[in-house]
Order: C-alpha cells, then sequence, then structure tokens
C-alpha cells in the first residue's frame, strides 16, 4: 500500500507563526484549513498589539467615584474652587465656572513634569 503525504505547514515568516494542519485527505483542504488557521492566529497576535497600544496611550483607568474627584467647588458659606491633584486654591468661583482655568491647567502641567522627572530618576 503506497501511502501519499497530504500534510500542510505555513509560516508567517515576518511573525514567525506557523499553523499545520493533516486532518484532510487532501493536501487543497489541508492548505485551506491551514491558512485558516494561520489568518485567525494573526488577526489574534494583531488584536493584542492593538490592545496594547490603546491601554499605553489610555494610561490606568479610574472610575468615576466618589473620592476621586479633580476638583471641587464650595458655593456656601464661602466661595472656593480647589485642584485636588495640585493643590491649586483659587477663591472667585464665579470665574473658574466661566471658564477661568488658566491658574488650573499651569499648576497641572507643571505637576505632570514633576512626576516625569520623578519616574525617569
Amino acid at each position: 500500500m503506497q501511502k501519499v503525504s497530504t500534510a500542510v505547514r505555513i509560516t508567517h515568516i515576518p511573525t514567525g507563526i506557523s499553523a499545520s494542519c493533516q486532518n484532510e485527505r487532501s493536501q487543497l483542504q489541508n492548505k485551506r484549513m491551514a491558512m485558516a488557521v494561520l489568518k485567525s492566529r494573526l488577526l489574534v497576535q494583531q488584536e493584542l498589539q492593538r490592545d496594547a497600544q490603546i491601554s499605553e496611550v489610555r494610561g490606568v483607568f479610574k472610575s468615576a467615584e466618589w473620592g476621586n474627584e479633580i476638583r471641587s467647588y464650595v458655593l456656601q458659606p464661602y466661595k472656593l474652587a480647589k485642584d485636588h491633584r495640585t493643590g491649586v486654591e483659587k477663591g472667585n468661583v464665579d470665574a473658574v465656572l466661566d471658564g477661568d482655568l488658566q491658574d488650573f491647567v499651569l499648576a497641572s502641567v507643571r505637576h505632570d513634569a514633576e512626576d516625569r522627572r520623578s519616574s525617569d530618576s
């Protein structure tokens, strides 16, 4: 009895990912199955890389709960706007609510620059 080898192995050269199939009787069918498996493995790797890039850009996830606020506004009995990250306080709450955020933005930029310097060393 003469046996014909129908197994197929396909390798994606740039990534080194390979897929093989020897389930079918025809080499052509094995090639199609191996190609489908290879495509699915490449898609999984591509999704993992995309998720890694997104998480790198997005940073650490923080849920919006009590205690995670960035800024608080007190309107009674006195007026005060306070940035909890930088400690900047401003007594003119009406101006802040109207969009005068320059003091808070500058303090935030300084704070982020200090964080980067401390994490680099």
